[in-house]
C-alpha cells in the first residue's frame, strides 16, 4: 500500500492484522492516499462491534498495547501486591475482612494508577480506530 509523506508528528497508517486473505488498515481521517498499485483492492469497511474484536484479537499492535499496559502497571506494583489489593477490596466489599486504617488510601491509590494506565492503552488503540 502506497502511503503519503507524513512528517513525523503527523497521524499514520497503521496495518492492523491480516484476517483470512483480507488485511485492514487503520488510515487516519485527514490521510488521503496516492494511487494505489491495480493489484490491491482497497475498500473501507464498517467496524462492527464483532470485526473490531476479531482485529483486536489479531492485532499484533494491540497485543503489544496491552503487554505495555501490563509493564506500566508492574512498574509500580508487582503481581503480589495486586493480589493482596485485590483480595482485601473484595473482602471489604463482601463484609468478610475489615481494612486496616491504612489499607482504604493504598487501594484508592492502586486503582488510580491502574486507571491512568488503562487510559493510556485506550487512547492508543483509539488512535488505531479500535478503541
Amino acid at each position: 500500500m502506497l502511503e503519503p509523506d507524513c512528517h513525523d508528528d503527523q497521524p499514520k497508517c497503521t496495518e492492523l492484522c491480516t484476517i483470512g486473505n483480507d488485511t485492514y488498515v487503520y488510515v487516519p481521517d485527514n490521510i488521503v492516499l496516492p494511487e494505489q498499485p491495480d493489484v490491491l483492492n482497497m475498500e473501507a469497511v464498517s467496524l462492527t462491534p464483532e470485526l473490531r474484536e476479531e482485529i483486536k484479537a489479531a492485532s499484533p499492535h494491540v497485543r503489544l498495547s496491552y503487554k505495555r499496559l501490563q509493564e506500566r502497571i508492574r512498574s509500580r506494583y508487582s503481581l503480589e501486591d495486586e493480589q493482596y489489593l485485590t483480595r482485601i477490596a473484595v473482602g471489604a466489599l463482601s463484609g468478610t475482612y475489615v481494612m486496616q486504617e491504612d489499607e482504604p488510601g493504598l487501594i484508592a491509590a492502586y486503582q488510580a494508577w491502574v486507571e491512568e494506565c488503562r487510559e493510556i492503552a485506550r487512547l492508543e488503540r483509539a488512535g488505531w480506530g479500535l478503541a
